[in-house]
């Protein structure tokens, strides 16, 4: 069984605004072990599949390895999200483009739209607050994700991915303070990132 080997990406985000560089090189090296630890539990899966069956003894470690590499594999993917909607110099508001239409079809307003993420971040507990497209009918919504793995929306697509777990900001605010972290977030946010991810999908005719 041929195993796929994960790669760390990186990440130039020297600068942001309210978020620290020592935040992020923690952040950094966390999200190298979700990758580390992604390609050592595929390997072990694979090593228990190589005669081509699971045998009964084996399913206790098989069943806790295959668990585990959700929340390894969410996290890296997260990750990579999160890093990458994220720029120096960005700017607080989207700018025209498909995202703020498809945020201004789904919502009152894109303000609302605003106050609805920002509360989802501020949801008690460890998680993350994600914006969705739901490539049926173009609108967007945003959704609590815990444990890396809980919660996501079958066939959603991510468009902003924002971690609210404590190690994402507690370098530089208390943990009582999140919402000046999410503050800091939003005012770093590379919006034409989330423009992309939205012409990545193939939304249905009728939503357009």
């Amino acid at each position: 069984m041929e195993t796929k080997h994960y790669k760390p990406k990186t990440f130039d985000l020297s600068g942001l605004n309210g978020i620290s560089d020592k935040t992020l090189e923690m952040h950094f090296k966390l999200y190298e072990g979700y990758v580390t630890n992604t390609n050592t539990l595929t390997e072990k899966i694979a090593a228990i599949l190589a005669d081509g069956k699971v045998d009964q003894e084996e399913m206790p470690a098989y069943s806790e390895l295959t668990r585990r590499l959700g929340f390894e594999y969410n996290g890296m993917v997260l990750h990579g999200y999160y890093f990458g909607n994220m720029k120096k110099g960005a700017g607080d508001d989207a700018t025209r483009g498909d995202f703020r239409s498809a945020v201004e079809r789904s919502f009152p307003s894109y303000d609302i739209w605003k106050t609805d993420f920002a509360g989802v971040g501020k949801m008690r507990g460890v998680g993350w607050a994600i914006c969705y497209l739901d490539p049926a009918n173009g609108l967007v919504s945003n959704h609590w994700i815990s444990l890396h793995e809980t919660g996501h929306v079958a066939g959603f697509v991510p468009l902003l991915v924002m971690d609210v777990w404590e190690h994402a900001f507690l370098l530089d605010y208390k943990p009582a303070d999140r919402a000046r972290y999410i503050e800091a977030f939003m005012s770093n946010v590379d919006w034409s990132v989330s423009d992309k991810r939205m012409k990545a999908v193939q939304v249905t005719a009728s939503a357009r």
